[in-house]
């Protein structure tokens, strides 16, 4: 017989959750942001931020280990980074029990390699 405490399965037995694999801590919020690569340029959402990559909701995702270039708009100006495809997501589910139809998505992860600097932002070398 298994027991349950707070959430959690008792000894000997499998916990109900993965352990937390992640190494950084994630920015829990949603915008758009402008994506350019060998196959062209297009929209995406950028989700689940971390110091070293995010998820980009796209409708055609690029493929993998493939190179994207991705400018953050923002007020104080805009930021490019160059990112790696690491893995490609393609979601089908229900709305709901009430609702009739489907909803899907799309996208991929993305591991950053290097943030390009902006001309404004480089010092005048004498």
């Amino acid at each position: 017989m298994l027991k349950f405490l707070r959430g959690k399965v008792s000894e000997g037995s499998r916990p109900d959750r993965r352990p937390e694999r992640r190494a950084a801590p994630r920015l829990d919020k949603a915008f758009a942001v402008w994506l350019e690569g060998d196959r062209g340029a297009g929209v995406g959402v950028a989700r689940n931020i971390s110091e070293g990559g995010m998820f980009v909701e796209t409708r055609v995702p690029y493929p993998l280990g493939s190179q994207v270039r991705i400018t953050f708009p923002a007020e104080s100006g805009e930021m490019t980074a160059v990112a790696e495809v690491r893995y490609v997501c393609h979601l089908m589910g229900r709305l709901s029990t009430e609702a009739e139809g489907f909803a899907a998505i799309h996208g991929m992860g993305v591991r950053f390699l290097y943030f390009e600097a902006r001309s404004e932002d480089l010092a005048p070398i004498h």
